[in-house]
């Protein structure tokens, strides 16, 4: 663990580490959603219905939920250094496919496939928590989250300037193509820049591989559970592009994906008593346990907080748009004020965090945004558009900070399964979304906004059986010593 001062002017040791990361998952933003703010010359060009639209917004955060857990346990196994690389340049291709699509199955194709990149936060998340100690984590997790996740609001207002300026029908092509190139060319800078740990630092690896290593009997049934939602939101996709949603897919292919998903999620159990069915002939010592409810309380309020933040970002500009009447570059431009909120308030949640506590820090937040989507609920064409965009800049200070809290808490659970905990975390996430963006296809905006915020609601009432983090985390070396992590906060 590198012991030099926290200092964001600086660009060497640990804070190179921090700005290197910040600036991939800052790439891998702007590629998942360079579609976002050009969605309007997406369905003119390509000739797609409203339903289509929405779908394609679907489509864009599916496969990141089984990515996020796939990309955290190979992160555990082989390093960030080298899985951020491959992520970034292996989804360049699915970007590159996008830009030149020429008709909604090959769109659709595209953007199911670019979800992947998302599961690139899980790997920043495992390489600042190993160059961080305990009371700076909170704040260089949200640094990372939050820097990183501006990308999103630049492809707000950059992408239909760039659009523009190649100018012509394919103008919105050419800005996507040069989003991969970006995608492409940072995964060489990232791999040879940066090292997994600090110099004379071990990095711990699961024992085993292929399913998250709980430590109890309760919570090997409690990880099944737990597994189950994200089964049935791929379930619901696959549903939303049936004959009775879009007809993208006919009901025997769809009935197929579900009895696939049925036998996947009886395998994935096999799994998980494979890795884990010593605990049920021996007790783990105490000093080697964690708690799977701190993961799971964990989930709940990341699908309230980042699942509702991948939706928003991605109906925002065409909210903004039908209903104050604006053009295309006008709503990309206010919307991602939305996002451009990312720089300060996830680092604050962080911040917040390390310096009062965990729990008394995620609950404020998480009742903070319950009541910024109610209020976003009220929103309709009689208000003025900069009082709407100030509400919604408001309820993404809760919204982010609150995604900045979250992960202040998941890499202090257990150190060696740190990315298979943030990529289930982030999994949930990325379910939100498909729920939130489902019901979107069903509801009014106003209604929509209100669902968020009943399931803020439900979140702060399971963030009451959370544990404030404290102690250490035991670590076992290669040699068989012991190392105790220190998980406790500044002051």
């Amino acid at each position: 663990m590198s012991t030099e001062r926290f200092n964001l002017l600086s660009f060497s040791g640990k804070m190179k580490i921090l700005h290197l990361s910040w600036l991939s998952f800052f790439v891998t933003f702007i590629v998942w959603f360079n579609h976002a703010p050009l969605l309007q010359s997406i369905g003119h060009s390509l000739l797609l219905t409203p339903q289509q639209l929405k779908t394609l917004l679907t489509l864009n955060v599916a496969i990141a939920i089984p990515a996020r857990v796939i990309i955290g346990m190979m992160t555990d196994r082989y390093g960030p250094r080298v899985m951020y690389a491959f992520l970034l340049a292996i989804c360049s291709i699915p970007c590159f496919m996008f830009a030149f699509a020429d008709t909604f199955a090959q769109a659709a194709l595209a953007r199911f496939l670019l979800g992947f990149i998302g599961a690139g936060f899980v790997v920043g998340i495992r390489i600042v928590s190993e160059w961080f100690p305990a009371h700076e984590l909170g704040t260089a997790e949200g640094v990372y989250g939050g820097w990183g996740n501006f990308g999103s609001a630049v492809a707000s207002f950059s992408l239909p300037v760039l659009a523009l300026t190649f100018g012509g029908d394919n103008g919105w092509r050419y800005a996507i193509a040069c989003t991969g190139v970006l995608s492409l060319v940072f995964s060489f800078v990232w791999y040879f820049n940066v090292s997994n740990t600090p110099k004379g630092s071990t990095y711990f690896r699961p024992k085993n591989m292929g399913a998250m290593e709980i430590t109890s009997k309760g919570d090997f049934f409690f990880l099944l559970v737990m597994k189950i939602p994200m089964y049935a939101a791929l379930s619901l996709l696959a549903w939303n592009l049936s004959p009775a949603r879009v007809n993208l897919l006919s009901d025997n292919v769809v009935l197929s994906i579900w009895i696939g998903l049925g036998f996947l999620y009886l395998y994935e159990v096999s799994q998980v008593w494979r890795v884990n069915k010593d605990v049920f002939v021996k007790p783990v010592p105490e000093l080697h346990r964690y708690k799977f409810k701190q993961v799971a309380v964990m989930d709940m309020l990341y699908f309230a907080t980042f699942g509702s933040e991948l939706a928003v970002v991605s109906m925002l500009p065409l909210f903004f748009a039908e209903t104050f009447k604006l053009t295309p570059i006008l709503a990309g431009i206010l919307a991602s004020a939305h996002a451009f909120m990312n720089l300060v308030s996830r680092p604050g949640g962080g911040v917040l965090s390390d310096k009062f506590g965990r729990k008394k820090v995620l609950l404020t937040l998480t009742a903070g945004l319950a009541c910024g989507y109610v209020v976003m609920g009220l929103v309709d064409s009689s208000w003025n558009v900069w009082v709407a965009v100030l509400v919604a800049v408001s309820c993404a200070l809760f919204v982010q900070a609150g995604e900045g809290a979250v992960f202040a808490v998941v890499p202090l659970i257990k150190r060696r399964l740190t990315g298979q905990i943030a990529g289930m975390t982030g999994a949930y996430g990325n379910v939100g979304a498909v729920v939130y963006l489902t019901i979107l296809s069903f509801v009014d905006y106003h209604t929509f906004f209100f669902v968020i915020a009943g399931s803020a609601v439900l979140g702060f009432v399971v963030l009451l059986f959370m544990d404030e983090p404290k102690g250490h985390i035991a670590e076992v070396r290669e040699d068989g010593t012991v190392e105790l992590i220190s998980v406790a906060r500044a002051g």
